[in-house]
Order: structure tokens, then C-alpha cells, then sequence
């Protein structure tokens, strides 16, 4: 099975909220959503897209079938073996528009034994889910730094903000949710057929 390295970042936020995971390298791009949902620390209660040039995969809406086309019909090869690009964009949450870009690093074989998907790499820590796009993370993290910050209460109606650590991703959280779809996704033992008695 080929395997390919992806290096996903979360676009113009800091502290940079970058990670390096190796998937499939065939994976349909539903199940590659649900990959960096789980490696980015997303909940995957909003809609999403890829996005290539003027074409985008998500999840089709029959009010307007000109849009995105189908995430379950398209693989992550394709980018490379039709498109001939290495690089291709993620959209999570059309609200806050949390915009990610994905660098396909390499392919490689893949590793006896080794389940996939699988971190690899992890930076930062993703913003919480509707928190106001990139304001207002970068508001987030002023109040955070600032006990006397006006919306400081505000913010701590809904969240711990002291808990919340920016620079530190939940590495172990992030393993075992990727180890969960591995294994989910894992292709399933074929039924012993019973022999006939003679």
C-alpha cells in the first residue's frame, strides 16, 4: 500500500497550528476530512471543502449541484495523478472559515505492522470551535493574556480560557483519535466458509 505524508497548517494563526500525518494515499476525501478533523482537534460539527483552483469537494447539496461535487466519490491521488499538484486547500466551518493549506511531502511505502492514519508530527494548538474566525481567536487570546481585558468574562463564560493552551497540542488525545479511525477504517477478516462434512 502507498502511504502519503501530508503536512497540514491552519492559515495566519498564531502560534503557528501545524501537523505532518501519513495516510493512504488513495483515502477518499471524506474520510481524509475526518483525518484532519481528529488531527487538528476540530469537533466536525461544521461543513467543510477542499479546494483546488475552482474546484471543491464536500458534501453535495442538491439546492445547488453546481458547488462542491462529492467527497465520498474523489481519493487524495487524484490531486497528484490528475490535477498534478502537490499542494491544495481545506476549508472547515464556512462561518469562522478556518482555512488550512495541505502539502502532500511524499510517498512511501507503507511500514510493516503500522496502522494509518497516523501522526506523525504536531505544533500548536487548533482555535475553539466558534470562537469567531481568526479575530476572534486573536481576541481569545487577548483576553487570555489580559485578566482586565474587556470580553475576558465573556470568554470565560464558555470556556476555561486559563486551561487553554495554545502552543501545546493534546498529542495523546490526537493518537488515539486517529488510531480510532485506523482501526474503524481497517479492512475486516474474511469469513471462514465451513467445510462440507464428508
Amino acid at each position: 500500500m502507498q502511504i502519503a505524508r501530508l503536512k497540514i497548517t491552519l492559515d495566519d494563526v498564531e502560534p503557528r497550528v501545524m501537523r505532518r500525518v501519513e495516510v493512504p494515499f488513495d483515502i477518499r476525501l471524506d474520510r481524509l476530512h475526518l483525518v484532519i478533523q481528529a488531527a487538528m482537534g476540530w469537533t466536525n460539527s461544521h461543513l467543510f471543502e477542499f479546494r483546488l483552483v475552482d474546484a471543491g469537494w464536500g458534501i453535495p447539496n442538491r439546492d445547488f449541484p453546481d458547488e462542491a461535487q462529492d467527497a465520498r466519490k474523489a481519493r487524495l491521488s487524484m490531486f497528484l495523478t490528475e490535477y498534478g499538484r502537490k499542494k491544495f486547500d481545506y476549508i472547515y466551518d464556512f462561518g469562522d472559515c478556518w482555512e488550512h493549506t495541505i502539502s502532500i511531502e511524499k510517498i512511501l511505502e507503507a511500514a510493516p505492522g503500522q496502522e494509518y492514519p497516523c501522526l506523525i508530527e504536531a505544533e500548536g494548538n487548533c482555535p475553539p470551535e466558534d470562537v469567531g474566525g481568526y479575530p476572534g481567536y486573536e481576541e481569545l487570546l487577548a483576553a487570555k493574556a489580559d485578566p482586565a481585558h474587556e470580553r475576558r468574562e465573556e470568554f470565560e463564560e464558555w470556556m476555561d480560557l486559563d486551561a487553554f493552551d495554545p502552543r501545546t497540542p493534546d498529542i495523546a488525545f490526537i493518537t488515539l483519535a486517529l488510531k480510532a479511525l485506523a482501526k474503524k477504517w481497517a479492512p475486516k477478516p474474511k469469513a471462514k466458509s465451513a467445510k462440507p462434512r464428508a
